[in-house]
């Protein structure tokens, strides 16, 4: 996402060479979703790369490719497994949480393939497991099934809330785009262990795209009273103000909780002149 087109030379600086630009987005916000991990393992330089461009308490959330999770089904895919855990070696503790994002097809009856999965993974990673198919979300047997796989490993269901995206009728193309890609399920709020992940998507719209976060504030004012270490992703269908967005809802959180620490302050997107 720090190479988003619409933040650049608006948010970010424009150009930067590609070992700075993780390295500005880092003063905005202090995690990252890392999605293009999905579709191809970067080479283990590309993660050295991350790695000297983020202080180490910034948090990446790195997806497992594609092969592993959607083609093969957690079945098999040893090898893709291993030059992944390889290539994402270099981030240590900056490795927040490893993402399992399961396809919409992947039902209840597939947990034992899950659980099994998960069992193999290696402990020197936290798990965190994104599940779309409906009867966990409407089926209070398999919620609790999919409860008992996620707890026997320490590992976090992430909910990806998208309420407030289908509450209305889309009203643009960003929008009308999302409402054919992106799951329509119930809201899920439980955390299940001490670290949990939360991903928002609003509208394009920002004060519905706030209003539609007032649960989340809730919630995660109430986590980090309890202890927790949440982390949160605010999206948007353009997701083109979603680093002040992001900025917002952190700033909203600590009016509840004041001794919450500040983000970075962020890199100027033009460079500073005397004139």
């Amino acid at each position: 996402m720090w190479t988003h087109a619409p933040w650049q030379g608006r948010f970010l600086p424009h150009p930067l060479p590609p070992g700075e630009r993780l390295r500005a987005y880092a003063t905005w916000c202090n995690a990252v979703e890392g999605n293009t991990t999905f579709y191809a393992t970067p080479t283990r330089s590309t993660v050295e790369s991350w790695a000297r461009q983020t202080d180490p308490d910034f948090r990446f959330v790195v997806k497992l490719p594609k092969p592993i999770t959607h083609e093969r089904r957690l079945t098999g895919g040893e090898e893709e497994l291993r030059s992944f855990l390889e290539a994402i070696e270099p981030l240590g503790l900056r490795a927040h949480a490893l993402w399992v994002q399961l396809p919409g097809s992947f039902s209840p009856a597939d947990l034992g393939t899950l659980a099994g999965f998960l069992r193999r993974l290696p402990r020197s990673y936290r798990y965190a497991v994104e599940v779309r198919h409906r009867a966990f979300f409407d089926d209070a047997r398999s919620v609790r099934l999919l409860e008992r796989v996620l707890a026997g490993v320490d590992a976090e269901w992430v909910p990806f809330d998208t309420v407030t995206l289908f509450q209305s009728p889309p009203t643009s193309d960003a929008e009308r785009d999302a409402w054919t890609k992106k799951p329509r399920v119930p809201r899920r709020s439980d955390a299940l262990t001490d670290r949990p992940i939360i991903r928002y998507l609003g509208r394009d719209a920002t004060e519905r795209t706030v209003e539609g976060w007032r649960h989340w504030v809730d919630t995660v004012t109430e986590w980090l009273r309890e202890g927790r270490s949440p982390t949160v992703f605010i999206h948007t269908p353009d997701n083109a103000d979603a680093l002040t967005l992001a900025r917002r809802f952190h700033e909203e959180v600590r009016t509840r909780l004041p001794g919450l620490e500040p983000l970075p302050e962020p890199m100027p997107a033009e460079p500073l002149t005397l004139f």
